[in-house]
């Protein structure tokens, strides 16, 4: 199974102590160079960076089409990174994407691309086992004191929700 991520899903499990429910969910997850620069390229959070550089499941992968990005980027107002992810998934042939923010779930949702964010991948953990209900709803909290955005929190609460 080929994954491709985009930021979010990765720096939110980082936060809620879990981002290794990306290896035991997928073993392996491609990024793109815009989404590794997102991940370790700000000097406010080396300690995180430290965790990502050493993450032996996350692996990048060069874009081959930088014009299809550009193009994508131009037409949505996608950031580089979920532009690139999206083009990444259609040149790796990929089986699923990882991504949080409404707009780019939307394109994906357009151009046909399975796609999952970080509150399923947290229920998708809790339903192999790999996370108690407990859990989810600690990973949840911590979501939305951190701050995600508001498609991502409406669906961490109804989430929330479920497991009371």
């Amino acid at each position: 199974m080929i994954v491709i991520s985009d930021t979010t899903p990765i720096i939110s499990l980082l936060k809620t102590g879990h981002l290794g429910l990306l290896n035991q969910l997928y073993q392996q997850v491609c990024v793109p160079q815009a989404v590794w620069r997102e991940l370790t390229g700000n000097p406010a959070y080396l300690e995180e960076a430290k965790i990502i550089e050493t993450a032996n499941f996350l692996s990048v992968v060069n874009i081959e089409n930088t014009k299809s990005v550009n193009i994508l980027r131009s037409v949505t107002g996608l950031d580089a990174g979920e532009s690139e992810a999206l083009i990444l998934f259609d040149e790796q042939n990929a089986n699923l994407l990882l991504m949080d923010e409404r707009k780019g779930r939307s394109v994906a949702k357009q151009l046909h691309i399975k796609h999952i964010g970080t509150a399923g991948i947290l229920m998708l953990a809790y339903d192999r086992n790999l996370i108690s209900a407990a859990e989810v709803k600690v990973c949840i909290d911590t979501m939305l004191m951190s701050g995600i955005r508001e498609s991502t929190k409406n669906y961490a609460i109804q989430l929330w929700s479920t497991l009371d």
